[in-house]
């Protein structure tokens, strides 16, 4: 059975912010029955995962509005319309850690929700890491912090890290590094 949704027509009026977009496709489903769906378009993002030889990996703690909390993750950023990812992950790493690498290893790509958001999250792995200073981004406000690779795991696995793009790099180090 095809299961693909066809898109009829698209009022994409709804929401420009500076982040993301806002629209809305009438569709057809599979059926031939009519239905809407409202699409969230995002640039997307990127995340680092970066590990030193003791297995430590180094984390950024933020506040995040929309979740209400302060959230353990990896250091991350979003894209700008068109920018490379491995680019990118070499600026958020280190404007968010001061560490820079000479190589990041590409571990995957994942979407965020794609129920209803066209973000794609590229995560990278970042290795032979050097102390290049730390500049944040004007209103950015976080600390970094180095946790054992393995209480990463064990954190994930207890639901204590709740960040995805977070929980899958980890789960992808623990997977390579043991």
């Amino acid at each position: 059975m095809d299961c693909k949704e066809k898109i009829l027509s698209t009022r994409d009026d709804i929401f420009n912010g500076k982040i993301f977009k806002v629209k809305v496709h009438d569709i057809e489903l599979p059926d031939g029955k009519p239905a809407n769906r409202e699409i969230v378009e995002h640039h997307g993002g990127v995340g680092v995962i970066a590990v030193t030889p003791e297995r430590e990996v180094f984390m950024v703690t933020q506040y995040r509005i929309a979740a209400d909390e302060m959230m353990l993750e990896i250091p991350a950023g979003k894209l700008e319309k068109g920018e490379d990812p491995y680019d990118a992950g070499m600026r958020e790493l280190c404007e968010e850690t001061g560490y820079k690498t000479d190589k990041l290893e590409f571990l995957g790509e994942y979407y965020a929700t794609p129920g209803y958001c066209t973000e794609k999250l590229s995560i990278y792995l970042a290795t032979n890491l050097e102390y290049a200073g730390q500049h944040l981004d004007p209103g950015e406000f976080l600390s970094v912090s180095k946790i054992p690779l393995d209480k990463l795991y064990e954190m994930v696995m207890n639901n204590e890290i709740r960040d995805c793009k977070t929980a899958i790099a980890i789960l992808k180090a623990k997977a390579i590094f043991g």
